[in-house]
């Protein structure tokens, strides 16, 4: 790239609009009359539409798109488009076809271009879908990402609000690369801990979803922007409430010590002004706060799993290369919604 290019200058699910603003926004918008086709809808806070098609098929829709955080276009590519298929996954969709969504300044070398959708390209291909066309724009800033389409037998559709009391919370990758992202732009991260964040970055929820669809799931989300405690207070919908044991968190180590620096995000600062007031945090160290409160992109899926296969699913899981981990459950509603200790 040229040397008045500035590719990356933050973005990912860092740049989201803060779930605060978003449900203010959102409930003021009109609605039409009920379909009982639309088995999921955007009044659950979920992460894709399903809606039935026929008695055996439902399809899950979903769309998202962010600007780059990190420096090489081809990897930003990959990021986007698993990020974006990752909804289909938390839906307990297989993917099916996908369109590239583009904003590129035309006066940039079209090369830069071309390395994006190749990564995107390939992240499809890999998700078992087929790329089938998109819509670009010219504009000041690079924007990429994906409009996905899933398909689900309704009766195994995935929501992410139908926890229950007694679930096992199973988070299928580490936490920590909002932070690790904030480190790299200021030169800060070590290139181990960015090819880590990365790995995971790029890393599609397919397998997870494959095997945690062998297991009594209850609910299922993917954690991306609002963080893993933003995500996890849409799951319990105000009707539950949960335990979360930070230890047992898998986390990027070296988050860790650029969190403790302060190397931190303004999207994680909205995250913690949005679900802190419904968490209460038991001699948890900051770093651990922040993590938790971390946007990510491309996270994990955070699943809700009956008690009695939670060992079991976690065991799959970890055998095959996840980082997973049962990291605390779903409880009848107190006073605090998430209680971290």
């Amino acid at each position: 790239m040229g040397s008045d290019i500035v590719f990356c200058k933050g973005g990912g699910c860092t740049a989201k609009l803060g779930a605060g603003v978003l449900s203010r926004v959102l409930s003021k918008l009109p609605r039409g009359p009920a379909d009982p086709r639309l088995l999921v809808g955007y009044d659950s806070r979920d992460d894709a539409a399903v809606y039935r098609i026929t008695d055996d098929t439902a399809v899950v829709q979903t769309l998202d798109f962010f600007p780059p955080m990190v420096d090489d276009p081809y990897t930003f590519g990959q990021i986007a488009a698993a990020n974006a298929l990752s909804d289909i996954y938390a839906m307990g969709g297989e993917v099916r076809t996908a369109l590239n969504i583009v904003c590129f300044p035309e006066k940039w070398d079209l090369n830069i271009l071309g390395e994006i959708l190749r990564g995107g390209s390939e992240k499809v291909i890999e998700a078992g879908g087929t790329l089938a066309g998109g819509h670009s724009i010219a504009g000041d800033g690079v924007l990429y990402g994906l409009s996905v389409l899933g398909t689900v037998r309704p009766e195994r559709a995935l929501a992410n609000n139908r926890g229950r009391p007694g679930d096992r919370l199973i988070l299928t990758k580490k936490l920590g690369v909002g932070i690790l992202c904030t480190a790299n732009r200021v030169g800060e991260a070590s290139e181990e801990g960015m090819a880590e964040a990365v790995a995971s970055m790029t890393t599609l929820n397919r397998r997870a979803a494959e095997i945690a669809a062998g297991y009594e799931v209850h609910a299922c989300t993917d954690v991306t922007g609002f963080g893993l405690l933003g995500h996890l207070r849409e799951m319990l919908d105000g009707k539950l409430s949960a335990a979360v044991r930070w230890r047992q968190v898998p986390v990027i180590q070296e988050a860790k010590r650029h969190a403790d620096e302060f190397l931190l995000t303004a999207a994680g600062q909205r995250n913690r002004n949005f679900a802190g007031e419904a968490v209460r945090f038991e001699r948890v160290p900051f770093a651990m706060e922040e993590i938790l409160f971390d946007p990510q992109t491309s996270g994990g899926l955070l699943l809700a799993v009956s008690p009695d296969c939670a060992e079991a699913l976690e065991g799959e899981l970890r055998a095959a290369g996840l980082p997973a981990a049962v990291i605390g459950e779903l409880t009848e509603r107190t006073d605090s919604e998430v209680i971290v200790k």
